[in-house]
């Protein structure tokens, strides 16, 4: 069982401009890598994905971004939670809005949200963490990711974040 616990409930949740506003991110990694650690020319890129609690399709580890903490430690924060991963934290990849249909409250009846979702380079799988009873995760390369993204925003993401990798590699 998992030491760490996740946070619930939306008492501290922040929201702008009748948007709630959420915080995720693009957990990767390279496959790819000779007996020696050296890269090779022919290194792959992998993106981690979880399963949906609410239906069919994956996801991007993301949440509520709560008052005491700002979008990246709110990003990092939910990489643990929803997917037992640690690493580095890059560049934000983008804002994205998104109508949630399980996540209507009195602050935003209309479920809308903005999500800001960053690149982060996965150093560390934990064996448990708070959400493993009820999410899977999995390494997908970034065509078959595209195909199992449960919403179009987020494929919106995983297309940006591809952008993003090609310019920093």
């Amino acid at each position: 069982m998992s030491e760490l616990v996740a946070r619930t409930g939306r008492l501290q949740q922040r929201y702008e401009g009748g948007c709630r506003l959420v915080a995720g991110c693009i957990p990767y990694r390279f496959r790819g890598y000779s007996e020696d650690g050296n890269a090779n020319s022919a290194k792959a890129v992998e993106v981690l994905m979880i399963n949906s609690s609410s239906g069919p399709g994956l996801l991007f580890p993301k949440g509520g971004w709560e008052n005491d903490e700002t979008a990246e430690e709110a990003a990092v924060r939910e990489a643990i939670e929803e997917a037992g991963v640690r690493g580095d934290l890059m560049d934000v990849i983008g804002y994205y809005q998104f109508k949630s249909k399980t996540h209507q409250d009195d602050s935003c009846p209309e479920g809308l949200c903005k999500a800001a979702m960053y690149a982060l380079f996965v150093k560390e799988e934990l064996e448990s963490w708070p959400e493993q009873s009820t999410r899977t995760r999995r390494w997908l390369t970034i065509p078959e990711a595209v195909q199992s993204c449960r919403h179009k925003w987020m494929e919106d993401a995983l297309k940006d974040f591809s952008i993003w990798l090609a310019e920093k590699m």
